[in-house]
C-alpha cells in the first residue's frame, strides 16, 4: 500500500507540472518574445538531458535508430510547442489547458487510419461532447468563434494527437531508450528555434530571477522531470490507474490558472470546462474498453496504449510504455 500511495502521489505530481506549464508558458510569452522562449526551453532541456546521458557514462550513448527516430519526432514536437507556446500567448491558460486534453480523444481516431475497424458511436458522442464543451469554454459572456490563442491551441492538439500516433508507430518494432530520444528531440527543437530567437538572445541576458525560473520549470520540471518521473511510477502500477491519474492534467490547469493567473471564467465556461473533463474521461474509457474486448479489430500487436488513447511510445522489451509516458506526448 505505501509503495501504491507512492507511485500515485508521482503520478499526480506529473499532471500538476504539466497543468502548471501553460500558466508558465503564458507568464514566459508576457515577458520576453515566443521564439526565445520556445529556443531556450529546448536548450535547457538538450543541456540537461546531455548531462544525464553523460553521468550514466554509456558506451553508446546514442544509437543510429535514436538519432534518426528523434530527428523526426523532434520536428513533429517543435510544431507542437511552438502551437502551444503562440497559442497560450493569446488566451487563457485554463482554456490552453483544457482545449489541449482533446488530445485524448484525437490520438485514436488517427491512430485508426489505415487501419481495419473502428470505434464505437460511444466513443464519437464523448468526442462531440468534448468539442461542444471547447464551443462553451471559449464563448466567455456570450456564444462567439473562437479566438486566435484558441484556434492555435486546438491545431496543437490536432498535431499533438498525430505526433504521439507517429511516435507509437515508429517505435513500434525498436528499443529506442527515451532518455536518449528526449535529447535528441530537444536538441532539434533548440536548432529550429535559434534562428527565429536569434535576434532577441541578446536581451536574455537582462532577464530577472522570475523569467529564468519560468524557462527552468518548462525545460527541467515539465520536461526532464515529468518525463522519468513518470516513467518510473507507470513501472509500479496499472495502466488504468496511470491514465486516471495522468488524465488530471486538465483539471489542474484549470486550477492553476484561476488560482495563481488571475483568471476567470463565466458560468458558461465552467460548463464548458466540465463537458471536456467528462467528454475526454468518457472517450478513454470507452476506447479502452473497446480495445479490451474480444471483438476488437485492433490487435495487441499493433501496440495499443496502455492508457487506451494512443499507441504505445516508446516501449522498450522490459519496459511498456504508457501512452503519455514519453517526452514526445508530453503537453507543455
Amino acid at each position: 500500500m505505501p509503495d501504491t500511495r507512492r507511485t500515485d502521489v508521482v503520478l499526480l505530481a506529473v499532471a500538476v507540472v504539466w497543468g502548471s506549464s501553460y500558466l508558465t508558458a503564458k507568464a514566459a510569452t508576457d515577458a520576453t518574445s515566443v521564439p526565445i522562449v520556445l529556443f531556450l526551453r529546448s536548450f535547457l532541456s538538450a543541456l540537461a538531458c546531455a548531462a544525464v546521458v553523460a553521468a550514466l557514462r554509456r558506451r553508446r550513448p546514442f544509437t543510429r535508430d535514436e538519432m534518426l527516430h528523434g530527428s523526426l519526432l523532434g520536428l513533429t514536437q517543435s510544431a507542437v510547442l511552438a502551437l502551444e507556446t503562440y497559442g497560450v500567448a493569446h488566451t487563457s491558460a485554463a482554456n490552453a489547458g483544457l482545449i489541449i486534453s482533446l488530445t485524448l480523444v484525437l490520438t485514436p481516431v488517427l491512430d485508426r487510419v489505415g487501419r481495419p475497424g473502428g470505434l464505437p458511436g460511444r466513443f464519437f458522442l464523448a468526442a462531440g461532447l468534448c468539442v461542444g464543451g471547447v464551443g462553451l469554454l471559449v464563448s466567455g459572456h456570450g456564444l462567439r468563434a473562437p479566438g486566435t490563442g484558441d484556434l492555435l491551441i486546438l491545431a496543437a492538439a490536432v498535431v499533438r494527437a498525430g505526433h504521439v500516433v507517429l511516435v507509437g508507430r515508429v517505435t513500434a518494432a525498436r528499443t529506442l531508450r527515451p532518455l536518449q530520444l528526449t535529447a535528441v528531440q530537444s536538441v532539434v527543437g533548440a536548432a529550429l528555434f535559434l534562428l527565429p530567437a536569434a535576434g532577441d538572445l541578446p536581451g536574455a541576458a537582462r532577464f530577472d530571477a522570475a523569467t529564468w525560473a519560468q524557462l527552468v520549470h518548462l525545460a527541467l520540471l515539465c520536461g526532464l522531470f515529468a518525463f522519468l518521473a513518470q516513467t518510473w511510477a507507470v513501472q509500479r502500477t496499472s495502466a488504468t490507474r496511470a491514465s486516471l491519474l495522468l488524465g488530471t492534467e486538465p483539471v489542474w490547469a484549470l486550477l492553476v490558472g484561476l488560482g495563481f493567473g488571475d483568471e476567470r471564467l463565466t458560468p458558461l465556461s465552467l460548463l464548458g470546462a466540465a463537458l471536456i473533463v467528462t467528454g475526454t474521461y468518457w472517450g478513454q474509457a470507452v476506447e479502452r474498453v473497446h480495445r479490451a474486448s474480444p471483438r476488437a479489430s485492433l490487435p495487441e500487436a499493433t501496440g495499443a496504449g496502455c492508457c487506451g488513447t494512443a499507441p504505445r511510445e516508446n516501449a522498450t522489451a522490459a519496459t511498456p510504455a504508457c501512452p503519455r509516458c514519453s517526452p514526445a506526448a508530453a503537453p507543455g
